[in-house]
């Protein structure tokens, strides 16, 4: 996998919570794992990719940064990570790679995306292939940002 793929989910982030948090998001260089280490995130959003490529797209949020987040949305203090907010932070995962799908489409790579599987807890990848993972820093927290395509 190459970094030119990574790049329209990177931007595409960046654009998303800048237009519906108002959050400047800047994201760091990705590193090739071959595996993603557990990171004890809380809520995590996998979005599954169709098409010239295949794979997944994992957004790993800490609970405090997906409340934070949320909170900035609807404008309501949540304690805990409940069905509002997943619902919420499934449909932020959502734009942001429909966004990197039209990305990649203008690099003539035509995909689709699935709907968002939400995971509370630890989850992580079934490592079949290479994973390009960075942190994208917000003024509310880090999400780690894994993709998985070939």
């Amino acid at each position: 996998m190459n970094d030119g793929i990574f790049i329209p989910f990177s931007k595409a982030t960046g654009e998303a919570f800048k237009m519906m948090l108002n959050l400047e998001a800047s994201t760091e260089e990705p590193e090739v794992r071959d595996a993603v280490p557990n990171t004890g995130s809380d809520l995590n959003i996998a979005i599954d990719v169709t098409g010239d490529l295949t794979g997944e797209v994992l957004y790993r949020f800490p609970k405090k940064t997906a409340l934070e987040m949320v909170k900035i949305m609807c404008g309501m203090e949540f304690e805990e990570i409940d069905e509002f907010v997943t619902s919420a932070m499934g449909e932020i995962a959502n734009i942001i790679s429909g966004n990197a799908m039209t990305g990649l489409s203008e690099q003539n790579i035509i995909c689709d995306i699935q709907p968002p599987k939400v995971l509370v807890g630890e989850y992580e990848m079934a490592q079949v292939l290479p994973v390009l993972c960075a942190n994208v820093r917000t003024g509310v927290g880090d999400v780690e940002l894994d993709v998985q395509l070939s």
